[in-house]
């Protein structure tokens, strides 16, 4: 059932699903990092993901569990600011499955033209003053019997093909060659922290779980906006908590709710919530640029601005080994330009 829990078996599952279809995305060192930060740091490149993000995992997974099961299945309906909306486009289109977007009018248009350019068929919705899940109801209400609605985070099959990062992460420092100290270096490294962005949870869900299983020890750590912290709250309060849309760069975490299914496995794997400000992103977006010479989105260095709040405020000690999800690069490059000049 897509709307029960998901477990470490459906992660594993989901990595022979997605096997040959998302990329297996390397991880990277900076020394510039190590040395500005007193830890190990060592980032995941979804970047370099397929479709410049994590959400294909999650996608495809998801697509291919219907595809596979006796149900009419017809095509997927979903909403999404836009990596979702990539992702399930993108999936969909492999295994031959059409699919509705619905994405807000300000959506990136990168973001959108990608969308389009995958086969998926977009409609727009204002973030601002309409609800997406009535938005998504009534948009499926008009398309053939057998549409599945897959949401962007609150999905067993989609929270499990995301796990698959996290399970990569452990699995290759369990066997990691490097440079340590610029010398060449093979070790088993086991992390003590791992920082994850937060928007709707689906990706921190699935990191924690197979944390959980292969590196108990670690702390999964969740990053999100100052101006969202609706995941924080709920951490806190034992409960979903509902805010307004969010007005920050961070377009794929103007998230309004975390899941039903990501509440219960945060509170049992996630150690803590921690905010940055739209500034504090800025200044990360400026380091992957010029010293890892990456492109990476403003969600996307939730995770690396969230380690360096922690490592300022003592509660990350030195020496630690962190662990870090760089979660996407999809931005327009005028955008980039635009924020890293500001």
């Amino acid at each position: 059932m897509s709307n029960s829990l998901p477990t470490y078996e459906d992660i594993v599952a989901a990595s022979k699903t997605i096997a040959g279809v998302a990329h297996h995305t390397p991880l990277q060192t900076s020394r510039i990092l190590d040395s500005q930060l007193g830890v190990r740091a060592f980032i995941k490149c979804e970047n370099l993901q397929r479709m410049g993000a994590f959400k294909i995992r999650g996608g495809y997974n998801a697509i291919s569990h219907y595809k596979n099961s006796d149900m009419k299945f017809s095509g997927v309906v979903t909403y999404s600011s836009g990596n979702h909306a990539q992702a399930i486009a993108l999936s969909g289109g492999l295994l031959n499955v059409p699919t509705t977007i619905i994405m807000p009018q300000d959506a990136p248009p990168l973001k959108l033209e990608a969308t389009k350019s995958y086969g998926g068929n977009v409609v727009f919705y204002d973030r601002y003053t309409e609800k997406r899940d009535e938005v998504a109801a009534k948009v499926k209400e008009s398309l053939p019997e057998g549409t599945v609605f897959i949401p962007p985070y609150d999905h067993r099959y989609v929270i499990a093909g995301q796990g698959t990062c996290g399970k990569e992460i452990i699995e290759d420092l369990q066997h990691w060659k490097g440079t340590y100290n610029d010398a060449p270096s093979e070790e088993s490294i086991t992390l003590d922290y791992l920082f994850v962005c937060v928007g709707g949870g689906g990706l921190i869900a699935g990191i924690s779980l197979a944390a959980a299983e292969l590196s108990p020890n670690t702390k999964i750590i969740g990053v999100e906006p100052e101006a969202g912290n609706d995941a924080q709250q709920s951490l806190e309060a034992g409960e979903i908590i509902t805010i307004e849309t969010p007005r920050t760069i961070a377009d794929g975490a103007q998230t309004q709710h975390i899941g039903k299914l990501v509440l219960p496995v945060m509170q049992k794997h996630v150690s803590k919530i921690v905010t940055v400000t739209d500034a504090e992103l800025i200044e990360d977006m400026k380091f992957t640029g010029q010293t890892m010479k990456m492109i990476v989105e403003p969600t996307g260095v939730l995770g690396l601005a969230g380690l360096r709040k922690m490592v300022a405020s003592g509660e990350v000690p030195k020496g630690s080994n962190c662990g870090v999800v760089i979660s996407g690069g999809n931005v327009d490059l005028e955008r980039y330009c635009r924020l890293i000049s500001s």
